[in-house]
C-alpha cells in the first residue's frame, strides 16, 4: 500500500455485529500501513435509555465516559484500529420540523466534531488527516472541514435506502457526493447513477475474507439424498418472499435453512409453516463458513427495486469462496459473475436454477467458483481503496 496516512473513518455502522461490514473490513486492512481511527455509529440518548431498559445494546459506559471512549480493536486481519465511541447524541431524525431538525443536528455535529478532534489530538493524528465518510452523509455534510482534514472522501455503499433512512438521507447523500473531494461506490450501476453528482466516481466492490471462508471450502459436491438450500442474512424489506415460497412449495424434499435476523416477522412466519424450512438465529461472521460448507445451494433472493439495483451483495463472494453454487434473482446488473452464478428473472427460473445447481454440481464447477472468489479478496479491495485515496489527494 501507499505511504502511511492518518485516516479518520466517520462510520454509519458499528464495529461489532453479526454480519460482515465492508467499512470494518477495509479499515482493518488499511490499518496495516496507516493509522486508522474508526468513529462508531452515533448512538443517541434514546439508544442509551433503551439499553438501560434492556431493549438495546448500546455501549452505555463508554458513551458516558465511565470507561475509555477510545480503545484499540484487534481486527480479524491482525491489525490494530482505534475505535471511538461518541457521547450520546440528541434524537432528531423523527422531527418533521425543518428548524428543529436542523437545530438538533447542528448541536449534535458540534459534539461530534469536538469528540473526534479530541481523540485525534490524543492519538497524535491531528496533522492533516484524511477523512473517509462511510455512508454517514447526514453528519458528513456538516463535518466537512471541521476536522482539519486534507481530504474528505465519501464511501457510498449500496446507494440511498429511502425506506430505511428517509428522504433527508437521500438528499444528504447527493449533497455530500457533490461536496466531497472524492466519491467511492460499491457497484458499477451505482457509479453510473451518481456520475452527475461528482466529477470522479471510483468503484471499489465488496470483497470476501477469502482465507476465512476458503478454510471450509468443498472439494466435491455433497453425497446426500436431501439437498440443502441456505440463506445467510436478514429477512427484511428486500427479501423476495413469493419467489422463495414458490421454490419451497415445489421442492418438498429439499431442506431450506435461513440463518439471520428475521426483521420481517410476517414473512418469516409464513415460511416457517413449511416442514422443509428451518430458521436459525444470527451467528458471528467466523461461524458462517462452516454453515455454508453443508449447503448445496446458496440463495440471494432480493426484490427488484430502485434500491436493490445498486447492490453488490457481500454474501455472493462468501458463498463462492466455499465453493457453493449461488442462485440470485436478477435484482442488479452483476456482469462480473456471468457464467459463475445463476440469475433468475422470475420464480420459475429461480426454481429451475436451484435444481440445476444442486443436481449438476461438480468438482470442476466448485474449483471455478473458488478461483473466481480468490480475486475478490478484501486484501485486493483494500489495495484499490488505498490507491484511490492517493489519487484523490494528488488531484486535489
Amino acid at each position: 500500500m501507499a505511504s502511511s496516512k492518518n485516516i479518520v473513518c466517520v462510520s454509519n455502522t458499528t464495529w461489532e455485529g453479526f454480519y460482515t461490514k465492508s467499512t470494518v473490513q477495509l479499515m482493518s486492512l488499511l490499518a496495516k500501513s496507516n493509522r486508522v481511527l474508526f468513529v462508531e455509529y452515533p448512538f443517541t440518548i434514546k439508544d442509551l435509555i433503551a439499553t438501560l431498559l434492556g431493549k438495546a445494546r448500546a455501549p452505555v459506559s463508554r458513551m458516558l465516559g465511565l470507561k475509555p471512549r477510545i480503545i484499540t480493536k484487534k481486527s480479524t486481519f491482525n491489525t490494530d484500529v482505534y475505535q471511538l465511541i461518541l457521547p450520546p447524541m440528541l434524537p432528531f431524525a423523527a422531527f418533521k420540523s425543518g428548524a428543529l431538525y436542523n437545530l438538533l443536528l447542528k448541536l449534535n455535529t458540534n459534539i461530534y466534531a469536538r469528540s473526534v478532534k479530541r481523540a485525534m489530538k490524543k492519538l497524535s493524528m491531528d496533522g492533516d488527516p484524511m477523512c473517509v465518510n462511510a455512508y454517514n452523509s447526514i453528519y458528513g455534510n456538516h463535518l466537512l472541514g471541521k476536522l482539519n482534514e486534507k481530504l474528505h472522501v465519501f464511501y457510498c455503499y449500496d446507494g440511498p435506502d429511502v425506506r430505511r433512512y428517509g428522504e433527508k438521507a437521500e438528499i444528504a447523500d447527493q449533497e455530500l457526493a457533490r461536496q466531497a473531494d472524492g466519491l467511492i461506490v460499491t457497484s458499477d450501476f451505482l457509479a453510473d447513477s451518481m456520475r452527475h453528482l461528482s466529477p470522479d466516481v471510483s468503484v471499489v466492490k465488496n470483497g470476501v475474507d477469502f482465507k476465512l471462508f476458503n478454510a471450509h471450502s468443498k472439494s466435491e459436491p455433497r453425497n446426500t439424498a436431501k439437498k440443502k438450500v441456505g440463506f445467510i442474512g436478514s429477512i427484511d424489506h428486500r427479501f423476495d418472499f413469493e419467489t422463495v415460497e414458490y421454490s419451497i412449495q415445489q421442492l418438498p424434499d429439499y431442506e431450506f435453512e435461513f440463518v439471520g435476523n428475521q426483521m420481517n416477522k410476517e414473512v418469516a412466519a409464513k415460511l416457517a409453516k413449511y416442514p422443509n424450512v428451518t430458521f436459525y438465529p444470527p451467528v458471528k461472521a467466523h461461524e458462517v463458513p462452516a454453515l455454508l460448507h453443508d449447503c448445496d445451494v446458496g440463495l440471494i433472493p432480493y426484490l427488484c427495486t430502485e434500491y436493490t439495483k445498486n447492490i453488490y451483495p457481500l454474501k455472493i463472494n462468501e458463498y463462492l469462496s466455499v465453493g457453493v453454487p449461488v442462485v440470485l434473482t436478477s435484482f442488479a446488473s452483476l456482469n462480473d459473475f456471468d457464467g459463475i452464478v445463476s440469475f433468475a428473472k422470475n420464480k420459475e427460473e429461480f426454481l429451475k436454477a436451484i435444481v440445476d445447481e444442486a443436481e449438476k454440481d461438480s468438482k470442476e464447477r466448485i474449483l471455478k467458483r473458488i478461483e473466481f472468489a480468490e480475486n475478490t479478496s478484501w486484501e485486493n479491495r483494500a489495495i484499490l481503496f488505498d490507491k484511490t485515496l492517493e489519487k484523490y489527494l494528488a488531484n486535489k
